[in-house]
């Protein structure tokens, strides 16, 4: 048992859940609009994910206690620098044009754990952008919405209709209501100056706007020419909404790292059992 929680525990803090979660919602677009197993993004959204992750979470505790990081640490950081070789790998096999728009997500996390403005912008001492108030849940539903809709058409050259226009603004949702289990979780931990969602109005209206942007979510799927996945859309919303309502700031270890994040990976499931 000892051995099952070591392997889980790397598991979600080495970031694979996490990158299954993103590596899911990417295979998720090229379903949805008929394309073919790309297995070159599919793969570089993986190993990037782990890569760029793992950096974000970790650079600060690097930077200062390098001499005395502890085992599991190290373990995460050469399990990355693996991690990093291969997202090179599959990122040279990647168009042109698809590059570019990994260079520009590559430079917003870059600079979500540099420090690099002047301390009027700031919260703390950090000076990153993850420490702007309101901003951290925002632009990781920029990166991952743009990471995981965009990033597989372009490389598959496929024409920007209004569909995809559709399932960007979709997903830039979907990724903010995952995030505010998250959010309600670290009410403990978070300065009052980051100026989260739950802490501007609250746990309870953190759920009834999650809840309301689920039924945007849904319906914005009904203005589409083609809706191949509404059930399963729609039982995605109603687990998701779940997990949003039943969140709190006592939760257990695992509910927001494992279980809300892990709905993207639910989600292709179904899509490949029932499509």
């Amino acid at each position: 048992m000892k051995v099952v929680k070591q392997l889980l525990s790397f598991y979600i803090n080495s970031s694979v859940h996490v990158a299954l979660s993103v590596y899911s919602l990417t295979w998720i677009t090229l379903l949805e609009f008929d394309i073919s197993y790309d297995e070159n993004i599919l793969y570089f959204v993986f190993y990037a994910t782990i890569t760029g992750y793992n950096f974000v979470k970790y650079f600060g505790i690097a930077k200062f206690h390098h001499r005395s990081l502890t085992n599991w640490l190290k373990a995460i950081q050469v399990f990355s620098f693996l991690c990093f070789f291969l997202m090179l790998y599959y990122g040279l096999k990647l168009n042109t044009k698809t590059l570019f728009c990994v260079a520009g997500f590559g430079i917003v996390t870059f600079l979500y754990a540099i420090p690099f403005l002047p301390k009027r912008f700031f919260l703390d001492q950090q000076h990153n952008l993850r420490t702007i108030g309101g901003l951290k849940i925002y632009l990781i539903a920029l990166v991952w919405s743009g990471v995981t809709v965009f990033l597989p058409l372009i490389n598959n050259d496929h024409v920007f209709n209004t569909d995809v226009m559709i399932t960007g603004i979709q997903r830039y949702i979907f990724i903010i209501v995952l995030m505010l289990p998250f959010e309600i979780r670290d009410l403990r931990y978070d300065s009052l100056k980051l100026s989260t969602v739950p802490q501007k109005i609250g746990v309870k209206q953190t759920k009834i706007i999650g809840s309301l942007l689920l039924v945007v979510f849904f319906f914005l799927e009904l203005f589409k020419d083609e809706v191949p996945f509404i059930i399963i859309l729609l039982a995605i919303v109603v687990f998701t909404m779940l997990l949003l309502v039943f969140s709190k700031i006592e939760q257990g270890k695992y509910y927001s790292s494992f279980w809300v994040e892990g709905v993207p990976i639910f989600w292709l499931i179904l899509v490949l059992i029932f499509y």
